[in-house]
C-alpha cells in the first residue's frame, strides 16, 4: 500500500515537472546506454582476442636450444644445445603432466606446384599431436596427419587454408589431389580451417604446408629439430613441466639446469595470463567512463530533487504536521530518485540491447576490424550496469532526501 502511493506521488510530479523529470530521465538513459555498450564492446573486445590468442595453441610451451652460459661438469660454456627426436621422445616418457608433444622441422624456400601454379612457401614437419596442440585443424572431408603417415613415412601433405587459396584457386575437391613439394609428388590430405592467429613464429599457419617428420627427415635429411613444442595438462604445472625439461635435458646434454641460456623457452601459458590481465583492464577502464557518464547524470537527477524539495516546502510541513515521520519524508523522496533512475536506466538498457543486436549483425570481414570483434552483452555487464544505477539512484536522493526531513514544519507552513 505504501509503495502504491509513493507511486501515486511520483506520478503526480511528473506531471507538475515533465520537461525537468524528462531531461533527467533522458541523462540516465543515456549514461546507462554509454556502460552497456563500452562494456559490450569491452567485453566482444576480449573474447575476439582470446580466440584470436588461442590460434597458436592452448597451453603450449616451445623449446628453442640455446647456448650454455656456465661451466659445467668441467666443461666450458658456449656451447650449443641442439634437439632431436630422441629429445621428444625422452620429454614424453619422462613428464606425465606433459599431454602432447613434437618436434618441429621448418624449411623455406621450397617449391610447391599445381598445375600451372608455382610458389615458393615454407613447409614443416611434424607429429600428429601438432593437430590439437597448435589448432591445426582439417576442414570437412580432410584429415590432418596420422600416426600411419609416420611410420610409413608417406608423402601426404596439409596445406593452410590461404595457402590452399594461393596454389589451388577455386579447387572444389583439393583433397586427394597431386602436388608437387621441390618436384616431388605429395598427396593432399586436409585444408586447414580458417583461423584467427595473433601470436605466430615464421608466418601465419594459414600460409605453410606441413608434412610428417619422418618425410621431411628422409627427404631432407634433417637431424636437429627446430624446436620443441608441447602442452601440459594443467596452466598451474606450467612452471613444474619447465623445470623438469631442463633437469632432464641437462643431464642428457650436460649443462647446469639452472643455466636459462641453454635453452630458451617461449611459454604462451604465461604470455596468455598476462594478456588476459590487460584486457581486463581494458574493461574496467571502459567501464569507469560509462560509470563516470552515469554519475554526470546523477548530478541532474540530485538537482532536480533539491527542487522539488524547495518547491514542496509547505507540503512536507502539512504532512509533518499531520503526524509524518522524517523517515516517511526521507523515503518518499529517496523513491521519486530512484524511480527516476530505474524508468531512464530501462529505457537506456532496452535501447542498448536493440543497437547490440544490430550492431552483431553487421559483418566485420577478415580485416583489422574482425579483432575487434562485436558488442556482447552478458550477464556480469547487466548486474554492474544494475549495481552502479542503484547507487547512483541512492546518492542522487539521499542528500535531498535528508535535506527534505530537516524541514521545520511550524517554518515551512509559512513559506510561500
Amino acid at each position: 500500500m505504501k509503495s502504491w502511493y509513493l507511486f501515486r506521488l511520483f506520478t503526480r510530479e511528473l506531471r507538475n515537472q515533465r520537461k525537468r523529470i524528462a531531461l533527467t530521465v533522458s541523462g540516465i538513459a543515456w549514461g546507462t546506454l554509454s556502460i552497456i555498450l563500452l562494456l559490450a564492446f569491452g567485453e566482444g573486445l576480449k573474447l575476439q582476442l582470446g580466440k584470436a590468442d588461442h590460434g597458436l595453441g592452448v597451453n603450449i610451451v616451445m623449446l628453442y636450444g640455446g647456448q650454455t652460459s656456465k661451466v659445467y661438469q668441467g666443461l666450458p660454456r658456449g656451447r650449443n644445445i641442439r634437439f632431436t627426436e630422441e629429445d621428444v621422445q625422452l620429454l614424453k616418457d619422462k613428464i606425465p603432466q606433459i599431454t602432447g608433444i613434437s618436434g618441429e622441422y621448418d624449411m623455406y624456400g621450397e617449391t610447391l606446384t599445381y598445375g600451372n601454379t608455382t610458389l615458393t612457401e615454407r613447409v614443416t614437419g611434424v607429429l600428429p599431436p601438432f593437430e590439437y596442440m597448435r589448432s591445426h585443424y582439417p576442414q570437412a572431408g580432410g584429415r590432418f596427419i596420422n600416426p600411419i603417415d609416420v611410420d610409413q613415412r608417406r608423402r601426404v601433405i596439409f596445406l593452410g587454408n590461404s595457402l590452399k587459396q594461393r596454389l589451388m584457386g577455386d579447387e572444389p575437391k583439393p583433397i586427394g589431389k597431386t602436388i608437387t613439394l621441390n618436384g616431388i609428388p605429395f598427396t593432399v590430405i586436409g585444408i586447414m580451417q580458417e583461423k584467427m592467429q595473433m601470436s605466430m613464429y615464421g608466418g601465419p599457419d594459414a600460409d605453410k604446408a606441413t608434412i610428417p617428420a619422418t618425410t621431411l627427415e628422409s627427404l631432407d635429411g634433417r637431424r636437429y629439430v627446430n624446436r620443441i613444442v608441447y602442452q601440459v595438462n594443467r596452466t598451474e604445472m606450467a612452471p613444474v613441466v619447465e623445470q623438469q625439461a631442463f633437469e632432464i635435458l641437462g643431464k642428457k646434454y650436460r649443462f647446469d639446469p639452472s643455466d636459462k641460456k641453454a635453452i630458451f623457452v617461449w611459454n604462451t601459458i604465461e604470455q596468455r595470463q598476462v594478456f588476459s590481465n590487460m584486457l581486463t583492464g581494458i574493461q574496467l577502464f571502459l567501464g569507469l567512463i560509462g560509470a563516470l557518464t552515469l554519475l554526470i547524470a546523477s548530478v541532474g537527477v540530485a538537482n532536480i530533487m533539491y527542487v522539488s524539495v524547495k518547491e514542496r516546502t509547505r507540503e512536507i510541513g502539512v504532512k509533518r504536521a499531520l503526524g509524518a515521520k522524517r523517515k516517511h519524508i526521507k523515503q518518499q523522496f529517496i523513491m521519486e530518485a530512484l524511480l527516476i533512475a530505474v524508468v531512464g536506466g530501462a529505457i537506456g538498457g532496452t535501447v542498448s540491447l536493440v543497437l547490440i543486436k544490430i550492431l552483431q549483425g553487421i559483418p566485420v570481414g577478415s580485416g583489422p576490424l574482425q579483432l575487434l570483434g562485436k558488442p556482447t552483452f552478458s550477464w556480469p555487464i547487466a548486474i554492474s550496469t544494475a549495481l552502479i544505477l542503484g547507487i547512483v539512484g541512492l546518492a542522487a536522493g539521499y542528500f535531498p532526501a535528508k535535506r527534505a526531513a530537516k524541514v521545520d514544519p511550524v517554518e515551512s507552513l509559512r513559506y510561500e
